[in-house]
Protein backbone atom coordinates (compact mmCIF):
# COMPACT_ATOMS: atom_id res chain seq x y z
CA UNK A 1 0.00 0.00 0.00
CA UNK A 2 1.23 3.32 -0.86
CA UNK A 3 2.25 5.55 2.28
CA UNK A 4 1.93 9.54 1.44
CA UNK A 5 1.63 12.30 3.72
CA UNK A 6 -2.28 12.41 2.76
CA UNK A 7 -2.96 15.92 2.29
CA UNK A 8 -4.08 17.11 -1.69
CA UNK A 9 -1.47 18.21 -4.47
CA UNK A 10 -2.11 19.95 -7.70
CA UNK A 11 0.24 19.35 -11.21
CA UNK A 12 -0.43 22.01 -13.95
CA UNK A 13 1.26 22.42 -17.12
CA UNK A 14 2.09 24.81 -19.51
CA UNK A 15 -0.62 24.26 -21.73
CA UNK A 16 -3.49 23.80 -19.12
CA UNK A 17 -2.95 19.80 -18.42
CA UNK A 18 -3.87 19.37 -14.54
CA UNK A 19 -4.41 16.84 -12.13
CA UNK A 20 -4.70 16.56 -8.57
CA UNK A 21 -3.13 13.79 -5.98
CA UNK A 22 -1.47 13.42 -2.91
CA UNK A 23 1.16 14.97 -1.68
CA UNK A 24 4.35 13.33 -0.98
CA UNK A 25 7.92 14.85 0.29
CA UNK A 26 8.16 18.64 1.43
CA UNK A 27 5.33 20.94 1.71
CA UNK A 28 5.50 23.73 -1.03
CA UNK A 29 5.52 24.56 -4.23
CA UNK A 30 8.13 23.89 -7.08
CA UNK A 31 8.51 24.17 -10.87
CA UNK A 32 10.68 23.69 -14.13
CA UNK A 33 10.51 21.56 -17.04
CA UNK A 34 8.75 18.27 -17.06
CA UNK A 35 10.17 15.02 -18.50
CA UNK A 36 10.04 11.34 -18.32
CA UNK A 37 12.25 8.69 -17.20
CA UNK A 38 11.26 4.70 -18.09
CA UNK A 39 13.74 3.47 -15.91
CA UNK A 40 12.93 0.69 -13.61
CA UNK A 41 14.95 1.00 -11.30
CA UNK A 42 17.60 3.41 -9.81
CA UNK A 43 15.49 6.25 -9.30
CA UNK A 44 17.68 7.54 -6.39
CA UNK A 45 20.62 7.70 -9.03
CA UNK A 46 18.13 9.85 -11.45
CA UNK A 47 16.96 12.05 -8.56
CA UNK A 48 20.45 13.21 -8.04
CA UNK A 49 21.78 13.18 -11.16
CA UNK A 50 23.08 16.71 -11.74
CA UNK A 51 21.46 16.62 -15.47
CA UNK A 52 18.34 16.52 -14.08
CA UNK A 53 18.87 19.73 -12.25
CA UNK A 54 15.59 22.15 -13.09
CA UNK A 55 13.31 19.41 -14.18
CA UNK A 56 10.33 18.33 -12.95
CA UNK A 57 10.52 14.25 -13.40
CA UNK A 58 7.78 11.89 -14.37
CA UNK A 59 8.85 8.50 -13.37
CA UNK A 60 6.92 5.84 -15.58
CA UNK A 61 7.86 3.19 -12.88
CA UNK A 62 5.31 2.21 -11.22
CA UNK A 63 6.40 2.02 -7.31
CA UNK A 64 8.75 4.31 -6.10
CA UNK A 65 10.52 4.02 -2.50
CA UNK A 66 10.23 0.28 -2.26
CA UNK A 67 13.78 -0.05 -1.83
CA UNK A 68 14.38 3.02 0.29
CA UNK A 69 17.68 5.32 -0.30
CA UNK A 70 21.35 4.36 -0.07
CA UNK A 71 23.78 7.09 0.52
CA UNK A 72 26.35 5.12 -1.80
CA UNK A 73 23.71 4.79 -4.83
CA UNK A 74 23.63 8.92 -4.97
CA UNK A 75 25.32 10.36 -8.09
CA UNK A 76 26.04 13.80 -6.22
CA UNK A 77 25.57 15.76 -2.61
CA UNK A 78 22.16 16.42 -2.87
CA UNK A 79 18.54 15.55 -5.11
CA UNK A 80 19.12 17.65 -8.08
CA UNK A 81 15.81 17.27 -9.85
CA UNK A 82 13.24 19.96 -9.19
CA UNK A 83 9.95 17.59 -8.31
CA UNK A 84 8.70 14.13 -8.79
CA UNK A 85 5.42 12.75 -10.60
CA UNK A 86 4.95 9.07 -9.62
CA UNK A 87 2.05 6.61 -9.10
CA UNK A 88 2.31 5.08 -6.07
CA UNK A 89 4.94 6.21 -3.70
CA UNK A 90 5.79 3.72 -0.96
CA UNK A 91 7.52 5.01 2.35
CA UNK A 92 8.02 1.19 3.61
CA UNK A 93 11.11 -0.40 2.10
CA UNK A 94 13.03 -3.94 1.44
CA UNK A 95 16.43 -3.22 1.34
CA UNK A 96 18.12 -4.24 4.78
CA UNK A 97 21.10 -1.48 3.41
CA UNK A 98 18.78 1.06 2.78
CA UNK A 99 19.72 4.85 4.98
CA UNK A 100 16.28 6.05 4.80
CA UNK A 101 12.78 5.40 3.84
CA UNK A 102 12.09 7.66 1.22
CA UNK A 103 9.47 9.88 2.28
CA UNK A 104 11.87 11.33 5.25
CA UNK A 105 14.91 11.60 2.51
CA UNK A 106 12.69 13.77 0.13
CA UNK A 107 11.96 15.64 3.20
CA UNK A 108 15.20 16.29 4.22
CA UNK A 109 16.18 17.38 0.34
CA UNK A 110 13.36 19.83 0.41
CA UNK A 111 11.88 17.81 -3.02
CA UNK A 112 7.87 18.39 -3.72
CA UNK A 113 6.04 15.89 -5.18
CA UNK A 114 2.62 14.42 -6.40
CA UNK A 115 1.28 10.58 -6.18
CA UNK A 116 -1.27 8.48 -6.89
CA UNK A 117 -1.87 10.44 -10.36
CA UNK A 118 -2.32 8.92 -13.73
CA UNK A 119 1.41 8.90 -14.87
CA UNK A 120 0.46 6.68 -18.21
CA UNK A 121 -1.41 9.97 -19.22
CA UNK A 122 1.07 12.35 -18.46
CA UNK A 123 3.65 10.68 -20.35
CA UNK A 124 1.51 9.92 -23.30
CA UNK A 125 0.43 13.74 -23.02
CA UNK A 126 4.68 15.07 -22.94
CA UNK A 127 5.00 12.45 -25.60
CA UNK A 128 2.54 14.03 -27.92
CA UNK A 129 2.80 17.96 -26.88
CA UNK A 130 6.40 17.44 -26.19
CA UNK A 131 8.62 19.09 -23.57
CA UNK A 132 6.98 22.17 -21.61
CA UNK A 133 7.41 23.54 -18.18
CA UNK A 134 5.13 22.33 -14.90
CA UNK A 135 4.87 23.30 -11.47
CA UNK A 136 3.34 21.26 -8.29
CA UNK A 137 2.47 22.48 -4.89
CA UNK A 138 1.21 20.82 -1.86
CA UNK A 139 0.17 24.45 -1.00
CA UNK A 140 -3.17 25.69 -0.73
CA UNK A 141 -3.01 27.57 -4.09
CA UNK A 142 -5.65 28.30 -6.52
CA UNK A 143 -5.18 27.23 -10.37
CA UNK A 144 -4.80 30.63 -11.31
CA UNK A 145 -1.79 30.85 -8.87
CA UNK A 146 -0.79 28.05 -9.92
CA UNK A 147 -0.56 29.63 -13.12
CA UNK A 148 0.66 32.66 -12.81
CA UNK A 149 4.20 30.98 -11.10
CA UNK A 150 4.25 28.82 -13.90
CA UNK A 151 4.00 31.86 -16.23
CA UNK A 152 7.52 33.02 -14.27
CA UNK A 153 9.19 29.80 -14.90
CA UNK A 154 12.25 30.03 -17.49
CA UNK A 155 12.15 27.75 -20.51
CA UNK A 156 14.96 25.49 -20.48
CA UNK A 157 16.18 26.72 -24.24
CA UNK A 158 18.47 29.38 -23.58
CA UNK A 159 19.30 28.10 -19.54
CA UNK A 160 22.50 27.84 -18.80
CA UNK A 161 22.60 25.48 -15.41
CA UNK A 162 26.08 24.02 -14.97
CA UNK A 163 27.40 27.00 -13.21
CA UNK A 164 25.03 25.86 -10.72
CA UNK A 165 25.62 22.67 -9.70
CA UNK A 166 29.48 22.57 -10.92
CA UNK A 167 32.01 21.91 -7.61
CA UNK A 168 33.06 24.83 -6.31
CA UNK A 169 36.54 23.76 -5.65
CA UNK A 170 38.55 21.69 -7.84
CA UNK A 171 39.57 17.92 -6.11
CA UNK A 172 41.19 14.80 -7.24
CA UNK A 173 40.33 11.18 -7.29
CA UNK A 174 42.30 8.45 -7.95
CA UNK A 175 46.16 7.34 -7.44
CA UNK A 176 48.22 10.28 -7.83
CA UNK A 177 51.00 8.29 -8.54
CA UNK A 178 49.50 7.06 -11.68
CA UNK A 179 51.14 7.67 -15.29
CA UNK A 180 47.86 9.05 -16.54
CA UNK A 181 46.54 12.15 -15.81
CA UNK A 182 43.19 13.07 -16.39
CA UNK A 183 41.44 17.00 -16.18
CA UNK A 184 37.62 16.73 -15.89
CA UNK A 185 35.92 20.04 -16.55
CA UNK A 186 32.54 19.85 -13.64
CA UNK A 187 29.59 20.57 -15.74
CA UNK A 188 27.72 18.64 -13.78
CA UNK A 189 29.43 15.18 -13.47
CA UNK A 190 28.07 12.26 -12.06
CA UNK A 191 30.18 10.52 -9.22
CA UNK A 192 30.06 6.94 -11.01
CA UNK A 193 31.78 8.30 -14.22
CA UNK A 194 34.69 9.45 -11.88
CA UNK A 195 34.70 5.72 -10.38
CA UNK A 196 34.94 4.51 -13.64
CA UNK A 197 37.93 6.47 -14.85
CA UNK A 198 39.60 5.43 -11.35
CA UNK A 199 39.32 2.30 -11.43
CA UNK A 200 40.73 2.23 -15.12
CA UNK A 201 44.32 3.57 -13.01
CA UNK A 202 43.77 7.27 -14.20
CA UNK A 203 44.72 9.59 -11.32
CA UNK A 204 41.52 12.30 -11.90
CA UNK A 205 41.64 16.06 -10.93
CA UNK A 206 38.06 17.69 -11.15
CA UNK A 207 37.59 21.27 -12.16
CA UNK A 208 34.88 23.70 -12.14
CA UNK A 209 33.14 24.69 -15.31
CA UNK A 210 34.48 28.11 -15.23
CA UNK A 211 37.90 27.14 -14.93
CA UNK A 212 40.35 28.79 -17.60
CA UNK A 213 41.87 26.14 -20.13
CA UNK A 214 45.70 27.75 -19.20
CA UNK A 215 44.64 26.99 -15.25
CA UNK A 216 43.62 23.11 -16.44
CA UNK A 217 46.61 22.69 -18.98
CA UNK A 218 49.04 23.76 -15.86
CA UNK A 219 48.31 20.71 -14.21
CA UNK A 220 49.71 19.24 -17.34
CA UNK A 221 46.92 16.59 -18.16
CA UNK A 222 47.36 13.56 -20.48
CA UNK A 223 44.02 13.80 -21.66
CA UNK A 224 40.88 16.07 -21.30
CA UNK A 225 37.25 15.13 -20.27
CA UNK A 226 33.78 16.82 -20.81
CA UNK A 227 31.06 15.76 -18.60
CA UNK A 228 27.32 15.60 -18.26
CA UNK A 229 25.57 18.32 -17.02
CA UNK A 230 22.10 20.42 -17.40
CA UNK A 231 20.66 22.76 -19.56
CA UNK A 232 21.08 24.54 -23.24
CA UNK A 233 24.62 23.77 -24.33
CA UNK A 234 24.16 26.89 -26.56
CA UNK A 235 24.15 28.87 -23.73
CA UNK A 236 27.68 27.78 -22.70
CA UNK A 237 30.05 30.04 -24.59
CA UNK A 238 32.70 29.50 -21.95
CA UNK A 239 32.60 26.02 -22.55
CA UNK A 240 32.85 25.69 -26.50
CA UNK A 241 35.58 28.44 -26.24
CA UNK A 242 37.06 25.93 -23.51
CA UNK A 243 36.50 22.94 -26.50
CA UNK A 244 38.08 24.70 -28.77
CA UNK A 245 41.39 25.32 -27.03
CA UNK A 246 41.29 21.53 -25.94
CA UNK A 247 40.96 20.94 -29.48
CA UNK A 248 44.04 22.95 -30.46
CA UNK A 249 46.20 21.52 -28.30
CA UNK A 250 45.78 18.17 -29.53
CA UNK A 251 45.30 16.07 -26.34
CA UNK A 252 43.05 13.52 -26.00
CA UNK A 253 39.20 14.42 -25.34
CA UNK A 254 36.26 12.44 -24.35
CA UNK A 255 32.67 13.68 -23.92
CA UNK A 256 29.56 12.08 -22.35
CA UNK A 257 26.00 13.90 -22.71
CA UNK A 258 25.91 17.61 -22.36
CA UNK A 259 29.92 16.76 -23.24
CA UNK A 260 29.28 15.21 -26.59
CA UNK A 261 27.24 18.69 -27.71
CA UNK A 262 29.75 21.05 -26.36
CA UNK A 263 32.15 19.37 -28.42
CA UNK A 264 29.76 19.29 -31.78
CA UNK A 265 29.36 23.24 -30.41
CA UNK A 266 33.22 23.67 -30.41
CA UNK A 267 33.21 22.01 -34.03
CA UNK A 268 31.13 24.66 -35.46
CA UNK A 269 28.19 21.86 -35.31
CA UNK A 270 24.78 23.01 -34.20
CA UNK A 271 22.43 21.19 -31.29
CA UNK A 272 18.74 21.73 -30.88
CA UNK A 273 15.79 21.24 -28.40
CA UNK A 274 14.29 17.55 -28.81
CA UNK A 275 10.40 17.18 -28.27
CA UNK A 276 10.84 15.28 -25.56
CA UNK A 277 14.31 13.78 -25.43
CA UNK A 278 15.39 10.65 -24.19
CA UNK A 279 15.44 9.59 -20.93
CA UNK A 280 15.72 5.55 -19.41
CA UNK A 281 18.00 2.82 -19.10
CA UNK A 282 16.81 0.97 -22.01
CA UNK A 283 17.51 3.05 -25.53
CA UNK A 284 19.14 1.04 -28.25
CA UNK A 285 21.80 2.29 -29.98
CA UNK A 286 23.96 0.73 -32.82
CA UNK A 287 27.87 1.09 -32.97
CA UNK A 288 28.29 2.04 -36.85
CA UNK A 289 31.77 0.61 -36.95
CA UNK A 290 31.03 -2.81 -34.98
CA UNK A 291 27.51 -3.11 -36.17
CA UNK A 292 26.60 -4.07 -32.49
CA UNK A 293 23.49 -2.72 -30.86
CA UNK A 294 24.21 -1.43 -27.39
CA UNK A 295 21.67 -0.89 -24.64
CA UNK A 296 21.84 2.25 -23.02
CA UNK A 297 21.57 4.69 -20.00
CA UNK A 298 20.33 8.16 -21.34
CA UNK A 299 18.92 11.54 -19.96
CA UNK A 300 19.38 14.42 -22.57
CA UNK A 301 16.49 16.77 -23.69
CA UNK A 302 18.95 18.36 -26.47
CA UNK A 303 20.41 16.87 -29.15
CA UNK A 304 23.22 17.57 -31.97
CA UNK A 305 22.21 17.91 -35.63
CA UNK A 306 22.11 15.31 -37.84
CA UNK A 307 22.07 17.90 -40.84
CA UNK A 308 25.01 20.00 -39.25
CA UNK A 309 27.20 16.95 -39.47
CA UNK A 310 26.50 16.50 -43.12
CA UNK A 311 28.05 19.97 -43.69
CA UNK A 312 31.13 19.02 -41.40
CA UNK A 313 31.73 15.58 -43.00
CA UNK A 314 35.53 16.37 -43.86
CA UNK A 315 36.14 17.02 -39.93
CA UNK A 316 33.47 14.63 -37.89
CA UNK A 317 32.37 11.03 -38.61
CA UNK A 318 29.09 9.41 -36.74
CA UNK A 319 30.15 6.51 -34.62
CA UNK A 320 26.72 5.86 -33.08
CA UNK A 321 23.18 6.11 -33.64
CA UNK A 322 19.91 5.85 -31.73
CA UNK A 323 18.28 3.23 -33.78
CA UNK A 324 14.94 4.16 -32.62
CA UNK A 325 14.42 7.35 -33.68
CA UNK A 326 18.30 7.56 -35.99
CA UNK A 327 19.59 10.34 -33.71
CA UNK A 328 23.38 11.12 -33.65
CA UNK A 329 24.77 9.11 -30.30
CA UNK A 330 28.14 9.50 -31.17
CA UNK A 331 30.55 11.43 -33.25
CA UNK A 332 35.04 11.49 -33.59
CA UNK A 333 37.24 13.53 -34.85
CA UNK A 334 38.62 12.76 -38.47
CA UNK A 335 42.47 14.27 -37.41
CA UNK A 336 42.26 15.01 -34.11
CA UNK A 337 42.04 12.29 -31.02
CA UNK A 338 38.62 13.51 -29.82
CA UNK A 339 35.26 12.23 -29.59
CA UNK A 340 32.01 11.36 -27.64
CA UNK A 341 28.75 10.16 -26.73
CA UNK A 342 25.63 11.17 -26.00
CA UNK A 343 24.38 8.56 -23.52
CA UNK A 344 25.89 7.64 -20.60
CA UNK A 345 28.66 4.47 -20.48
CA UNK A 346 29.49 4.21 -16.68
CA UNK A 347 25.15 3.37 -16.78
CA UNK A 348 24.67 3.36 -12.74
CA UNK A 349 22.74 0.76 -12.37
CA UNK A 350 23.28 -0.36 -15.66
CA UNK A 351 22.86 -1.60 -18.56
CA UNK A 352 26.77 -1.74 -19.01
CA UNK A 353 26.97 -2.67 -21.99
CA UNK A 354 29.17 0.67 -23.21
CA UNK A 355 31.80 0.65 -20.45
CA UNK A 356 34.22 -0.17 -23.13
CA UNK A 357 34.43 3.39 -24.48
CA UNK A 358 36.04 4.07 -20.73
CA UNK A 359 38.51 1.35 -22.07
CA UNK A 360 39.08 2.89 -25.29
CA UNK A 361 39.67 6.59 -23.75
CA UNK A 362 42.74 4.80 -21.67
CA UNK A 363 44.22 3.69 -24.61
CA UNK A 364 43.73 6.78 -26.41
CA UNK A 365 45.55 8.21 -23.95
CA UNK A 366 48.45 5.54 -23.46
CA UNK A 367 48.62 5.75 -27.41
CA UNK A 368 48.90 9.86 -27.31
CA UNK A 369 51.62 9.92 -24.36
CA UNK A 370 54.09 7.34 -25.71
CA UNK A 371 53.64 8.89 -29.17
Amino acid sequence: MSQTTGSRARLLLADGFKMEGVAIGAVGTTSGEICFNTGMTGYQEVFTDPSYHGQVMCMTNAHIGNYGTLSLDEESDRVQIAGLICKNFTNEHSRPLADHPIQSYFVENNLVGIAEVDTREIVRHIRDKGAMNAVISSEDLSWEELQAKLDATPNMEGLELSSLVTTAQSYEIGDESSDLRLAVFDFGTKRNILRCFAERGCFVKVFPAKTPFEEVAAWNPDGYFLSNGPGDPAAMDYAISTVKQILEAGKPLFGICLGHQLLALGLDITTYKMHNGHRGINHPVINLETGTCEITSQNHGFGVSADAILQHSDIVEVTHRNLNDQTIEGIRHRDKPAFSVQYHPEAAPGPHDSRYLFDDFISLMKQHKSA
